[in-house]
């Protein structure tokens, strides 16, 4: 069953148990995302695939006041984003921290007048509770030797990975690995999209040793 909601297209990826941080300060939003504060209701994140995060103006002979926003579209996969906090620093601006919920698959979108897009979505299934291999090990180990890094520099408050932390969960190592990788959004999203949670984390342990990042297993005899 497909429910409206609405829908903020960034050009980024979220994953489920991921941490997003953002500045409002455009009013299509800004009314959006007051409302789902007080309503403690979520909205859902979209990765761009044409358009810029704020909407831009563009000179349209055609248009009746001589002027039209660039064209906006955006992946069909997303997920919910559940506001944790909300700050107003000054009048027009509001800085809120979010957490990632559940996936979901548009069916069809429109976008509103003032803007904002809405979106009918139907929602994709959690990922189940798949152990760590052994032979993927060194990917939780990698992750883990990050954390202390950044822990012991003192800004673990700004680093994508928080806690509840799931070492031996694949799904949940695979998505902290894909929010912290140099790589394009269409990538992240294609990674967002895979519904098996090992197979997920063993692309991104390919992914790892192709950027030779982490230290994996050496080749056992041939």
């Amino acid at each position: 069953m497909a429910i409206a909601l609405p829908l903020f297209p960034l050009q980024t990826v979220l994953f489920p148990g991921g941490v997003l941080s953002l500045r409002i300060f455009e009013v299509r939003y800004l009314d959006l995302i007051g409302r789902c504060h007080k309503e403690g209701a979520p909205f859902g994140v979209v990765s761009l695939t044409q358009g810029q995060e704020v909407r831009q103006r563009q000179r349209d002979p055609d248009a009746t006041d001589g002027e039209a926003f660039e064209t906006e579209s955006f992946q069909t996969v997303g997920t919910l984003a559940h506001i944790d906090s909300l700050e107003r620093p000054q009048p027009g601006l509001m800085v809120i921290r979010c957490h990632g919920g559940r996936r979901f698959r548009l069916g069809s979108s429109e976008q509103l007048k003032h803007g904002l897009w809405v979106g009918q979505a139907e929602w994709l299934p959690d990922d189940p509770p798949v152990p760590v291999p052994a032979d993927l090990a060194y990917v939780r180990r990698g992750l883990e030797q990050l954390l202390a890094q950044v822990q012991a520099q003192g800004d673990a408050q700004n680093f994508p990975v928080q806690a509840p932390y799931r070492w031996d969960d694949c799904g949940w190592l695979a998505n902290r690995w894909s929010e912290l990788l140099p790589v394009s959004p269409q990538l992240k999203q294609q990674f967002l999209t895979i519904d098996n949670p090992l197979l997920r984390l063993e692309l991104v342990a390919d992914l790892l040793e192709h950027l030779k990042i982490g230290d994996p297993p050496a080749a056992g005899p041939a």
